[in-house]
């Protein structure tokens, strides 16, 4: 009886979502050019896909700023119905959440001083003083190299400050973003390294099938009719 309970109660969740008008999706301002703040206002690549999914589904969209590491929690809690914020698929993460279908696909690389001349591959990071984003994909990999002295930030720019300042004598990110922030900020140089492929996706709670399956639609008529092609030489190029 409780195990058919359980059931008819994730269903219904699931039937108020897509009920909804309105859809409030969290993300983490500070990860360009897929999310980032200017003027005032969140606008980035994600942001951008996320409307055109809402188009296609009907729904209004409202974007909740979060801390990187709040936003699961938030999922899970009912604060938001979706997370749009350039995640990686993990087999972690999908213990608590359901993810569409992959709409980017990146990897790690190291950014350091255009001047620094020792640091050419991830075992040269041994002792060395190494910036992450707490939370995200280079967080986790410098978790599992030996000596080396990890200092989390609170947000990828924070990090590059800290690069830029000397605090720090590397930093590991997301390859698109590190491109943008090494563009915008002279004596930086990206040092390439060989790391798993990431699949970035949009994240629903966990039983909710049907919203996935409504932006798994919408992502591939995206596709095909070439809007997300657009969105790619708006925000990348």
């Amino acid at each position: 009886m409780k195990k058919i309970l359980g059931i008819l109660l994730f269903i219904l969740m699931g039937a108020i979502v897509l009920s909804k008008e309105v859809l409030y999706v969290g993300t983490n301002a500070e990860f360009a050019p897929f999310e980032y703040m200017e003027n005032g206002e969140i606008i980035g690549f994600d942001i951008d896909l996320i409307n055109k999914i809402g188009e296609k589904i009907g729904k209004e969209i409202k974007i909740k700023n979060i801390a990187f590491d709040g936003l699961l929690p938030a999922l899970q809690t009912n604060k938001i119905d979706l997370i749009i914020a350039g995640m990686t698929v993990t087999k972690e993460r999908e213990k608590f959440v359901n993810f569409s279908n992959d709409y980017f696909v990146a990897n790690q690389v190291i950014i350091v001083p255009e001047n620094e001349g020792t640091i050419i591959n991830m075992d040269s990071l041994k002792n060395k003083k190494v910036g992450v984003v707490l939370g995200y994909t280079g967080d986790l990999i410098v978790s599992k190299i030996q000596g080396v002295n990890k200092v989390q930030y609170n947000s990828a720019p924070s990090s590059i400050m800290a690069l830029k300042g000397g605090n720090i004598d590397a930093m590991i990110l997301d390859s698109a973003p590190a491109q943008s922030y090494v563009a915008k900020n002279k004596g930086l140089k990206i040092i390439e390294i060989d790391s798993e492929v990431e699949k970035y996706a949009i994240a629903a709670e966990k039983n909710n099938e049907n919203l996935i399956k409504k932006i798994n639609k919408a992502l591939e008529e995206i596709k095909a009719e070439g809007i997300y092609d657009e969105l790619i030489i708006k925000h990348f190029n």
